[in-house]
């Protein structure tokens, strides 16, 4: 479906102007010819009865908004450049997601209050719902899901996707409503990617699919993720003529029930590579106090009196406690 754009219709004044002076004109021919010309009369009548039927086709665009038209069932044209416009009165607008409500912003709503839009059991407030197609650049944001990583770990994640409808025509007539395919196509990425990634970096795990094992992981490679999502959810809705502009990770973290056993996990980690940090901290001390007492000559000592100063300072640098020092007044041996 190829979308065509009504560049020629905005003459919704001139309608409208020719439209009240027709009504003025047939009110002053049924007072003056009333008695006089009967057949003017009927005529000025039967106007009077049907003309405001020709107001029908005026249709009023904002700017970044659209509007497709059909005329008994065959696509006539889009409605995209703001303006007064005036149609076919028998051509009806087409917006099969005019009525979608998602977790999202920009929706157009014609105008009707917030109450209205939300109560989806008022079909007085649903029939009214505008037909006009946003061309403003939307966010959606999805429901937190639970998903497995690539190790099996439960995950919840959320995203925020950036998008707009460029093709009106197909995001009408390709999809049944674009806006809730959008969703379903956003959901299914992101259980796509998201399998492909550990949360934390993990050993002899290839997430860029070229055979090797490298550092990818959703908590360390947020913005490669998000991108790889945007790209996967942007090569399923291009048919449905909607641009993916970014996507952006909300919220990450381990599902409930192992977030505790992973807390552990973590903090065991990080206690191991501190004092891995500390061990070789003390080493090096150690080993420039040993090199500080040779140079200077200021104390000579045996293997075994070594061993036992290597052994005393890495007790008082490795140590979680202050050191207490015992003070030896006597020989050294």
């Amino acid at each position: 479906m190829e979308e065509k754009v009504l560049r020629n219709k905005k003459n919704g004044m001139l309608v409208l102007f020719l439209v009240l002076i027709s009504y003025i004109v047939a009110v002053i021919a049924l007072v003056v010819c009333l008695e006089e010309l009967p057949a003017v009369s009927v005529i000025a009548i039967i106007w009077l009865c049907i003309g405001w039927f020709f107001l029908l086709g005026l249709k009023v665009l904002k700017p970044q908004e659209a509007l497709v038209l059909t005329l008994f069932g065959n696509y006539k044209g889009t409605l995209k450049e703001e303006g007064f416009y005036y149609v076919n009165p028998f051509c009806s607008a087409v917006n099969p997601a005019a009525k979608t409500h998602l977790s999202q912003s920009g929706d157009v709503d014609g105008g009707i209050t917030k109450l209205a839009v939300k109560n989806a059991n008022n079909n007085a407030a649903a029939e009214a719902v505008s037909k006009k197609i946003s061309m403003k650049i939307m966010t959606l944001s999805n429901n937190r899901q639970k998903i497995n990583d690539c190790l099996g770990n439960p995950v919840e994640i959320g995203i925020a996707v950036m998008w707009r409808v460029t093709d009106t025509a197909k995001a009408v007539f390709e999809v049944d409503n674009y806006k809730e395919y959008l969703s379903l196509q956003c959901d299914s990425a992101l259980r796509n990617i998201v399998r492909i990634y550990p949360y934390d970096i993990s050993p002899n795990v290839d997430t860029t699919g070229d055979g090797q094992a490298d550092e990818g992981s959703l908590r360390g490679s947020s913005e490669i993720v998000a991108s790889r999502i945007r790209d996967e959810i942007q090569s399923k809705v291009k048919d449905a003529g909607l641009e993916i502009i970014e996507a952006r990770i909300t919220y990450l973290a381990y599902a409930p029930e192992i977030a505790a056993v992973m807390l552990q996990r973590q903090q065991a980690s990080a206690i191991i590579d501190a004092r891995k940090m500390i061990v070789d901290g003390a080493v090096g001390m150690v080993e420039m106090a040993l090199e500080r007492l040779n140079e200077n000559n200021i104390v000579e000592l045996d293997e075994e009196r070594k061993a036992a100063m290597v052994s005393n300072l890495l007790v008082v640098l490795c140590g979680n406690h202050d050191a207490q020092p015992i003070v030896n007044s006597g020989s050294l041996y």
